[in-house]
């Protein structure tokens, strides 16, 4: 395989290939400063491509698969999004390095001013290009479906605070934010987050089915995908009950119709894998955006650390709060997702992918990403026969 390099002007990646619709046994990718130019079959591949190389100790039978997506993403390798830089940093590029070559930077629940200062941060990198976006995990959410959110950073709707956020973020960088539409003013976060170009989420949610599918419903305001999100479906929420279907059904009923674009966390620890394959049996992964929800400990060994200034325990690829044992984020990679989608769940990998890729960055009019063709960056995951990750390169830079 290649070693870590600088940008490459042109090359052909060939192997197994990852479109949209379907897997290319024998094809090729061609990368041209740092643009796809062509991915298909490798008997198709343009004349003036015949007698570009591929890299050094290139192998046969690996895939190529695009890089992934991440729109839900609080931390990694021990750093976390937030208004230290460093740490951001740190985070970005441990999930590049893992294939997920498109991250929004996710922040928690804190008072304004954290989450002002976080934002600042955080859109200097997306203008640096090291985020895609920027996701606000509240305040305006539910103290009883919290989770492990600081309680005490709760607060009800503040259109005051989505307008100050939006300018510290920066023009186009606050991509999403999460909130409860039962609390005070509720009804008024999707308009004020249009007005910022962000998109609205319902989540860390106690409404009742009809208030949940009328805030999805006001939700659509033509902003970014133009669908609103639900956060990690059934995760800070109640449960589906026969005659309460909550939050979790208007969710599934507007993906359904295609309305609603759902966050699952498919990590095997968040949802049951019956649940996950219900998901992609019934609304589709065109429907679902695979989200890792991982916090500084992700590429981690099991121990001790924090979110959002909670105390964390990790064991066992679960992160929980030390006090209650509330799950409080991930440790996974979506590759890992993937690959645990494939194997243990039989889902197509073209499915499990487009949910990794294409979904996403469709959910929140990314440019560029989310899948192989022409145009595109030239963000491609090298792997195995097993899924296991053997090179990554974004935007036509190998890591």
């Amino acid at each position: 395989m290649t070693s870590a390099s600088p940008r490459t002007s042109r090359t052909v990646l060939t192997g197994a290939v990852v479109l949209p619709d379907r897997v290319v046994g024998d094809g090729a990718v061609a990368v041209a400063e740092g643009t796809i130019a062509y991915a298909g079959e490798r008997a198709s591949l343009p004349d003036d491509w015949a007698e570009v190389a591929e890299p050094d100790g290139w192998q046969a039978g690996l895939t190529l698969l695009p890089g992934l997506v991440d729109i839900h993403c609080h931390g990694g390798n021990g750093g976390e999004f937030g208004p230290d830089a460093g740490g951001s940093h740190r985070a970005a590029r441990h999930h590049h390095g893992q294939g997920t070559t498109t991250v929004v930077g996710s922040l928690v629940s804190a008072p304004a001013a954290v989450l002002v200062a976080g934002a600042r941060t955080l859109g200097d990198l997306v203008r640096s290009g090291e985020l895609a976006g920027i996701h606000l995990e509240g305040p305006f959410l539910s103290m009883v479906r919290c989770g492990a959110q600081n309680p005490a950073a709760l607060v009800d709707a503040d259109v005051a605070l989505v307008e100050a956020l939006g300018e510290a973020a920066g023009e186009g960088a606050f991509a999403q934010m999460t909130w409860a539409p039962e609390r005070p003013g509720g009804q008024t976060v999707p308009t004020a987050l249009a007005s910022v170009g962000a998109l609205a989420a319902l989540g860390h949610t106690d409404a009742d089915y009809a208030t949940a599918t009328r805030a999805l419903a006001g939700a659509a305001a033509g902003v970014r995908g133009g669908v609103p999100l639900a956060t990690h479906v059934f995760n800070g929420m109640p449960p589906l009950l026969s005659r309460s279907p909550g939050p979790v059904g208007a969710a599934i009923a507007a993906a359904g119709r295609r309305e609603a674009v759902l966050e699952v966390i498919a990590d095997g620890v968040h949802l049951d894998a019956g649940t996950v394959r219900m998901l992609f049996d019934t609304v589709g992964p065109g429907q679902v955006a695979l989200v890792s929800d991982a916090m500084a400990a992700s590429g981690l060994p099991d121990g001790a650390y924090s979110l959002g200034g909670l105390d964390v325990a990790v064991s066992g690829r679960a992160a929980r709060l030390r006090d209650n044992g509330t799950l409080a984020g991930g440790v996974s990679t979506l590759l890992e997702q993937v690959r645990w989608l494939v194997d243990d769940l039989g889902v197509p990998l073209v499915d499990a992918v487009t949910a990794a890729s294409a979904t996403p960055a469709r959910a929140l009019a990314l440019p560029r990403v989310g899948s192989l063709a022409p145009g595109q960056h030239a963000d491609v995951v090298v792997v195995d026969d097993r899924l296991q990750l053997r090179q990554v390169l974004r935007r036509g830079t190998w890591l």
